[in-house]
């Protein structure tokens, strides 16, 4: 049975690289794009789950669509045999007309009508790449030197190459802008849940204290009462002395 082409354009094609060290979270970005007039569902498995975070793993890309996929290596202590081991695979199919499962197409959907990409996985370190930049030098300046170099014919990939990785840089700028927009709003909610909560603290209390005459508190106004009737007191015994005295 012959394979169906897979009509998702994905870049990079053949490999994604992760650059040590591994002791850390390293991210890699993988773009998918639906050049077609068709809605296509697209998932992506690997061969070693446990060792990778892929953020969205499924999903659909709706006509001339694109979409960008973080796939995160977990960190880990590095085994030269396993280097160049782990794979990537991107299936796809059109999706039908009108509503749908997309859980239950899956489940159902003919091997025919599958159309799937592979990618391995290639990890470097940083002095690998060095040495690998430095004899990539040496070839391209044989090349360049030598009498019967053919000339290039990759134009129009280098174009499609750089369109991408303009629209990858698009993309993660406007995630990074929408994650600070989705912080700020998160502090203004929190800030304004704050306020509220203050505010209610505040009318219970004031509803529940007696109510009080702010220039003649109760207590004073008890203790004024008796000091009146003292001071009357004393001032009728005086008089009454200076009224006998004079009498």
């Amino acid at each position: 049975m012959e394979k169906k082409e897979q009509l998702l354009i994905i870049k990079p094609e053949h490999e994604l690289k992760f650059r040590g060290p591994f002791n850390q979270s390293i991210t890699s970005h993988m773009l998918l794009k639906n050049p077609t007039d068709k809605s296509i569902l697209f998932k992506i498995k690997t061969t070693a789950p446990k060792r990778y975070c892929v953020r969205p793993n499924s999903g659909l890309l709706e006509p001339n669509n694109f979409l960008e996929v973080g796939i995160c290596l977990q960190p880990f202590d590095f085994d030269p045999n396993e280097k160049n081991r782990h794979k990537f695979m991107v299936q796809s199919v059109i999706a039908p007309d009108g509503e749908f499962n997309a859980e239950q197409l899956w489940k159902e959907v003919k091997p025919e009508d599958l159309m799937d990409s592979k990618l391995r996985c290639v990890f470097e370190f940083p002095d690998e790449k060095k040495s690998t930049s430095g004899e990539g030098d040496d070839l391209k300046s044989k090349n360049i030197s030598g009498s019967d170099a053919a000339p290039s014919s990759g134009g129009g990939d280098d174009k499609s190459s750089a369109e991408f990785a303009r629209v990858s840089a698009e993309v993660r700028q406007l995630r990074e802008d929408e994650s600070k927009l989705r912080q700020e709003n998160m502090q203004l909610k929190e800030e304004n849940l704050r306020l509220r909560m203050m505010n209610d603290m505040s009318s219970k209390k004031e509803s529940s204290a007696p109510f009080q005459n702010p220039y003649s508190p109760p207590q004073l106004a008890q203790q004024q009462l008796p000091i009146k009737f003292i001071a009357l007191a004393i001032a009728m015994a005086v008089f009454g002395l200076i009224l006998g005295k004079l009498l």
